[in-house]
């Protein structure tokens, strides 16, 4: 007994003519399908380019249409030709004119003849299908298809619209339960008979002709009734991306193809010569009967899918636009945001860097220019302390300052004052780090010394900028990890809350500071506040401040004595 190859081709005749050949000299049958679209003298040259291989037979053709019914008819074909002509085939294993062999074939009759009553076909039913991209599941079998979804879109999209405004419903004939599956299997000479002399068979081609897609249903279905025994796997290792399109393997996928312990592949590039030369050799003696083993690549194709779909954190090119709803950080690694520390604290900076082991920059985002750590007007990667050049794209920008330096660990402050364009990027990415003192800008008001009506107006200004901000980092959008105190609330504990910034900067090292920064002077601050709440301004985000606590209190009045009488 042996195998019987069916094989599907519609395109680069050359490469399967090479595979026929390949698959005959190791002992196989092969009936070839050539799609009924390819021009006659293609057919012709192709048929007489293998006419000197005995074993080889073309059946009827059939105009084949991705998701239409020409496939399943080509290969039903294909398959009664098989059984007549070759007797001896014990499995049909159908395959592409794409495909090739990764093992010798040998080693495929000889699992075969080990697991002489099985069925190698992947069938699961709708609900336990998670692989279905962008298509109907169950309507695929409730509605009729037969419009080409490639060639007539417009069509397919009306007609499928039509059937769901008139609840068109069909029925499956006789209760059966539709499964699908790759439409690449290995099965037995005594279940495909079955299948092809069906009595029903008429009543189920008719159903499953304007099925969609029903090459990956039709089989998968009709074997359920008459398997005697079903693996749902296919020995075929056949991939698909994102879009649910196949992935094509080119010859940097050798190592990779051999790893898989499969017995088939497809989709191999035509001009990909070093696979063809690697799997197309003559026969080894050595057979090994092992299992085919695609999951151990399949971690590697999720990794592809991922990087196909999210790209890399932090990196964008022209091609691809990061997508808000698909990334998971923006940045390419993590970073913080100071907010209100640089006016709280004196030469913070110098001493987070110092503790904390990474580079602090000052406002990226001020209004004059990049405040560039070390006071440097370029950065790495060229970016500039132009604000203009800055400006063009904030959110580029600083993707790419995190990028260009991704081996440190970068901070940089950020207030009221600077460009609010930004920082929606920062608040919704997962790498930000935002700790924040609301209200601290104040205490640069408070230094300046200048006329009180600019800086109540300044003030207001701000304020409202920061609530917005505030009601960002609060909002369902915000996706970084975010630390905030009111002035008033941070200074209640400030030992503590500082130990609790730098736990979440630098994990473990909160309660192991060696030093603190050194706290601004603040005596006076607290008449300044009651200044602007007295000119109308009322400094909310500031907290529940108090007075200056240095103000020297009051003398109690003396009462005057009296007498009692």
């Amino acid at each position: 007994m042996t195998v019987g190859i069916v094989m599907l081709v519609h395109t680069d005749f050359d490469r399967a003519a090479q595979t026929a050949r390949h698959w005959v000299a190791g002992g196989c049958s092969v009936v070839i399908h050539v799609d009924k679209k390819v021009s006659f003298n293609t057919y012709t040259d192709f048929q007489n380019d293998l006419a000197d291989v005995d074993g080889i037979k073309f059946s009827t053709r059939h105009a084949c249409e991705w998701g239409m019914w020409g496939l399943v008819a080509a290969t039903q074909d294909a398959c009664q030709l098989m059984l007549d002509e070759f007797p001896d085939v014990r499995h049909v294993y159908l395959a592409s004119g794409s495909c090739i062999p990764l093992r010798p074939v040998q080693e495929l009759v000889a699992y075969l003849d080990a697991n002489p009553d099985t069925d190698f076909i992947e069938s699961a039913t709708i609900e336990d299908v998670t692989w279905a991209i962008d298509g109907l599941e169950e309507e695929r079998f409730t509605l009729r298809f037969p419009f080409s979804w490639r060639k007539q879109r417009r069509l397919f999209d009306g007609y499928v619209r039509l059937q769901r405004r008139l609840r068109i419903k069909r029925k499956l004939p006789f209760k059966m339960k539709p499964h699908i599956g790759s439409q690449w299997w290995c099965l037995t000479r005594e279940t495909l008979e079955s299948v092809l002399n069906d009595p029903l068979r008429e009543k189920y081609d008719a159903y499953f002709s304007k099925v969609w897609i029903p090459d990956e249903s039709y089989f998968q279905t009709m074997v359920r009734t008459h398997s005697r025994k079903l693996e749902s796997r296919s020995l075929t290792l056949s991939k698909f991306d994102y879009d649910g399109k196949p992935h094509i393997f080119y010859d940097d996928h050798l190592q990779l193809l051999r790893r898989s312990d499969c017995f088939v592949a497809r989709k191999i590039w035509s001009n990909a010569d070093k696979l063809y030369d690697a799997f197309l050799r003559s026969p080894e003696d050595a057979l090994t009967i092992a299992e085919p083993q695609p999951e151990k690549i399949d971690r590697l194709f999720s990794k592809a899918a991922e990087r196909r779909v999210h790209g890399r954190d932090g990196l964008v090119m022209q091609s691809r636009v990061p997508d808000d709803i698909w990334r998971h950080g923006k940045a390419c690694r993590r970073y913080v945001v100071l907010e209100g520390f640089d006016s709280l604290f004196e030469d913070f900076s110098t001493w987070l860097a110092r503790v904390a082991d990474m580079r602090v920059h000052g406002h990226l985002f001020a209004e004059e220019k990049v405040e560039f750590a070390g006071g440097n007007s370029l950065f790495k990667g060229g970016l500039s302390d132009s604000k203009h050049l800055r400006d063009y794209d904030p959110q580029a920008f600083l993707r790419n300052l995190i990028w260009n330096a991704r081996d440190e660990y970068q901070a940089f402050h950020f207030g009221p004052a600077d460009n609010q364009a930004v920082h929606w990027d920062f608040v919704t990415d997962s790498k930000a780090i935002v700790v924040q003192i609301t209200g601290a800008w104040l205490i640069e008001a408070f230094k300046e010394q200048a006329d009180f009506k600019v800086v109540r107006k300044r003030a207001a200004k701000f304020q409202k900028a920061e609530s917005q901000h505030l009601d960002a980092l609060r909002s369902n959008y915000a996706n970084a990890t975010v630390l905030t105190w009111s002035l008033a609330e941070f200074l209640e504990a400030p030992a503590e809350n500082m130990a609790t910034v730098m736990n979440e900067i630098v994990p473990g090292l909160g309660p192991h500071l060696s030093e603190a920064p050194k706290m601004t002077d603040l005596t006076g601050f607290g008449d300044f506040v009651q200044q602007l709440k007295n000119a109308g301004m009322n400094p909310y985000l500031l907290g529940d401040y108090r007075e200056d606590n240095d103000r020297p209190e009051p003398t109690p009045a003396v009462r005057k004595p009296y007498l009692v009488r």
